[in-house]
């Protein structure tokens, strides 16, 4: 049953998310904008940073939070597993030109939040009790319409509000919420042996106590978590870099000569076509941080700012820190090290596991080019049907194992502690295990959490090392929990309206305590397709607002301009005119 969900989720996302026209049409906002706009994210990068250090902050400005807090509180949302699973990830499937395309991705969508952000912003509302709710379902609703020869006027913004806000809903248990404590007990169990139930109850019970006291109470929380866990990953990543020095050079020649070729087989790792690391990287790039999504401008929102395109000026920081500083520690880290080639002991998840029907030895080039072919390329290669003998925890059948996107190896199947003997039946490649429970181990290659780990471990820190992702794992991901569950009560609160907030953050713990045990391959799988289930709606409103977002800015200069006249940017702004 659970292949065949998984099978069908990455079926709906190779038509979603994972098809190229999702990756036009996300690039291709942010490379529109980027132009539109005259580069902003370059040319307002240094007012950005003003503006989050407070300097035109005043004291009747309207929100929730302030500039810091809602910068905190958007990147404790896109700061996650993204940056530590979704970069090994990443790398895992598409090689090192994976990390290029997630950095030109950052790059672009640096413009691509400040735009967002800007126009949702404008048209947030003040709720009766003072609290602050917006995002772009608000601004769907409020400005994007058609009025017809005869007058009449189709608010057709809101159904794409709606949709959205359906949307966000469920993200905040695809994206948010589910992947978010799987990785972190996966990796808990790993490295201190600690059961996911466990790991997942302590966790749900502080979930439940900070999401209770609304933004406020997450934007405290944030604003000192947030830069606590970058600078304590962020030195535990100098200090793997350091170590493996001689190889710094060689990862960044690698990671620029295959952008336009793809990745050739190397070690364990079968290859990867240009496209596939592109599609990836992009993907990838997305779902660390969250530019075009959505997401983020619901956290700016709540932000204490006079002018909306101050609170965007806040937002391209986002991109720039979560992928183009962190994802790159994290991919040197990787690529540094080695690791993403080689096999290692682990368990396979039997969601990702195929057996073919002959054996395929890698150290023959025809046989391992068959097998790469199919991985990579999609072609087609016998699969094996009928019945697995298992003698001892020994697979007797000659066959071949594919998982992880490689051949594995030193096969040992178990039942419990017991070395498992008797018969799997296999079906199209696809094993259905016995009822009792019957696990697989070997060497293969790793991805997501477990490969970040086994990188770290390559470092003077050595075993030690793993503490760093699991700690940094921990932090990062249940962060972004917190601010997700901000992001669906929002959401909820457009639907249906502030009564039924509470509810949702009842199934919001509960999912998140049941996500911790659960199959993390199927919860990946998911985490795809809410993605683009919010971007989708969210760029074509951009491209609608077009005219408007860019009025809006014009507009911000000249005020700002007027108030603060002796001002870098306001001289900038007068000698040239505009910015």
């Amino acid at each position: 049953m659970m292949h065949k969900i998984n099978d069908f989720l990455v079926m709906l996302d190779g038509y979603i998310g994972g098809h190229p026209w999702f990756v036009f049409l996300l690039l291709g906002t942010g490379v529109f904008f980027t132009i539109y706009l005259k580069f902003p994210q370059f040319r307002y990068f240094r007012h950005a940073v003003d503006v989050v250090k407070g300097k035109y902050d005043h004291h009747l400005d309207v929100g929730d939070t302030s500039h810091f807090q809602a910068l905190s509180t958007a990147l404790s949302g896109t700061v996650g597993t993204g940056n530590i699973a979704g970069v090994a990830l990443a790398i895992h499937l598409g090689g090192p030109a994976a990390l290029f395309w997630m950095l030109v991705t950052a790059a672009i969508g640096m413009c691509t939040k400040f735009v967002e952000v800007t126009i949702s912003h404008k048209y947030r509302d003040i709720l009766p009790d003072g609290t602050v709710s917006g995002g772009p379902m608000y601004c769907m609703k409020k400005r994007i319409f058609i009025k017809t020869k005869s007058g009449k006027i189709i608010k057709i913004g809101a159904i794409m509000g709606a949709f959205f806000a359906a949307a966000t809903v469920l993200s905040s248990f695809g994206t948010g919420s589910l992947p978010q404590i799987n990785s972190i007990s996966n990796s808990i169990f790993a490295t201190f042996g600690i059961k996911h139930i466990i790991t997942g109850a302590i966790l749900s019970v502080l979930l439940a106590l900070i999401i209770i006291g609304g933004i406020k109470r997450i934007a405290k929380v944030t604003s000192r978590l947030v830069p606590f866990m970058a600078i304590f990953y962020f030195i535990g990543a100098l200090l793997v870099i350091g170590t493996n020095y001689q190889n710094i050079i060689p990862s960044i020649i690698a990671l620029f000569s295959t952008v336009f070729t793809g990745s050739a087989a190397v070690g364990g790792f079968m290859g990867a076509t240009i496209a596939f690391a592109i599609n990836r990287g992009v993907n990838r790039g997305l779902f660390s941080n969250e530019s075009g999504q959505g997401s983020a401008p619901i956290a700016h929102s709540a932000a204490r700012a006079p002018e909306p395109v101050s609170e965007g000026m806040v937002a391209i920081l986002e991109p720039f820190i979560d992928t183009i500083i962190i994802c790159t520690l994290t991919g040197l880290v990787i690529l540094s090290s080695g690791v993403w080639t080689q096999k290692v002991e682990n368990q396979f998840q039997s969601a990702d596991m195929m057996f073919l029907n002959q054996v395929y030895d890698e150290n023959i080039h025809d046989q391992k080019q068959k097998v790469a072919d199919y991985i990579t390329r999609g072609k087609t290669i016998p699969l094996f049907n009928g019945q697995l003998e298992i003698a001892e925890g020994k697979m007797i059948t000659p066959i071949t194992l594919i998982t992880s996107r490689s051949i594995a190896e030193d096969l040992t199947f178990s039942d419990g502690r017991n070395p498992f003997t008797g018969r799997i039946k296999v079906v199209n490649g696809k094993w259905q295990p016995p009822s009792t429970s019957v696990t697989v181990s070997g060497k293969s290659l790793i991805h997501s959490a477990p490969l970040t780990a086994e990188a770290f471990k390559k470092s003077i820190m050595g075993d030690y090392g793993k503490y760093i992702v699991s700690i940094g794992l921990l932090l990062f991901a249940f962060s972004t929990a917190i601010s997700w569950s901000y992001y669906g009560d929002r959401a909820l609160t457009y639907l249906a309206g502030p009564s039924y907030v509470i509810y949702y953050r009842i199934v919001f713990v509960i999912a998140f305590f049941v996500a911790s045990f659960t199959d993390t391959t199927i919860i990946w799988s998911l985490s795809y397709i809410t993605i683009a289930l919010m971007t989708v709606p969210n760029l074509i409103s951009l491209w609608i607002l077009r005219k408007e977002i860019k009025s809006t800015i014009a507009e911000y200069w000249v005020d700002f301009s007027a108030k603060y006249p002796g001002d870098r940017m306001s001289k900038r702004f007068l000698l040239k005119g505009k910015l």
